[in-house]
């Protein structure tokens, strides 16, 4: 007697889809004409700048690591964890679509209410600006507030916060790299309209920077 011969039922789902080998998917991927975000260049810096504009996340309320943008990527990568025994104050990011001396995006502190994911953006006013010198270069930084956390929202200029809110801004920023042997100045911190003038001329400097590089 010949034995039955036995046939391989397919399931709908293998016969509906075909999945490669897992080492073929990834260089299928790899060859993919396909172009990821980028937060510095792709995100708009918002049609309210310089008074309000977006404001990428790098490093959250409380936070002792330094994160960055990495710009090559885009990517928000690990720096380091700080020497000293110091948190960031609050929320620290940059603003899209910006350029300063030091070829980084502008730096901003965005003073609010919660602690913000790394690489999340938000909307951000200005409120002044902290002139500082990061081992010999200028360094400045934007302090803000967030435009939609309703109990900071109604602050138009820096003089109208605590003293002491601005005394720990500027302790932190003197001591954060005391223990990598780093020097930090922090200069007297100036009212919202000087803070509106470094964010507009960061961004002419960002547009002359397309410019160029389209001229290449």
């Amino acid at each position: 007697m010949v034995p039955p011969i036995e046939t391989q039922v397919k399931s709908p789902v293998s016969q509906k889809f075909s999945i490669p080998p897992l080492n073929e998917r990834i260089l299928s991927s790899m060859t993919r004409r396909s172009v990821a975000a980028h937060p510095w260049h792709d995100l708009e810096i918002g049609p309210d700048a310089p008074q309000i504009f977006n404001v990428v996340i790098e490093i959250s309320k409380g936070s002792k690591v330094k994160y960055e943008l990495d710009k090559k990527t885009g990517l928000i990568k690990v720096d380091r964890v700080l020497y000293s025994s110091v948190v960031y104050p609050h929320n620290y990011g940059f603003i899209p679509r910006t350029l300063c001396e030091d070829s980084d995006p502008l730096d901003v502190l965005v003073i609010m209410q919660e602690p913000i994911l790394p690489g999340c953006f938000l909307r951000a006013k200005a409120i002044g600006l902290m002139p500082m010198i990061d081992q010999g270069e200028k360094d400045d930084k934007i302090i803000a507030v967030c435009a939609d956390d309703p109990e900071y929202k109604h602050y138009t200029d820096i003089n109208e916060l605590p003293p002491h809110r601005l005394a720990e801004i500027r302790r932190f920023f003197e001591d954060y790299k005391k223990n990598e042997n780093k020097e930090v100045a922090v200069n007297d911190f100036l009212p919202s309209d000087k803070a509106f003038e470094a964010v507009q001329h960061s961004q002419d400097l960002y547009a002359d920077y397309i410019v160029e590089s389209l001229r290449r």
